[in-house]
């Protein structure tokens, strides 16, 4: 199994997300980024869209810059959903 930093996210978040039951990249590959934004929101509220632009980035393999604006109004909009979690 790949550790999460192979899909260029930091040993922070890493750490937060092993709290949370992902432990490699393949295991966020199976839960995907809105689940691990929902667990990683109920376990540290000042989570932000921001980490989930991230995650869903890394998964797809390219940089935050380059989701697209439907991606990233996609991912707001189920970000607004849970923002009170």
């Amino acid at each position: 199994m790949a550790e999460i930093t192979s899909l260029n996210l930091g040993k922070t978040i890493e750490k937060k997300l092993k709290s949370v039951g992902i432990y490699s990249a393949e295991s966020l590959r199976e839960v995907g980024s809105k689940e691990a934004v929902f667990r990683l929101k109920a376990k540290y509220p000042s989570t932000c869209v921001v980490i989930l632009y991230h995650l869903e980035a890394a998964l797809r393999g390219v940089e935050m810059k380059e989701l697209d604006s439907s991606c990233k109004t996609g991912l707001k909009a189920f970000f607004r959903q849970i923002k009170d979690v």
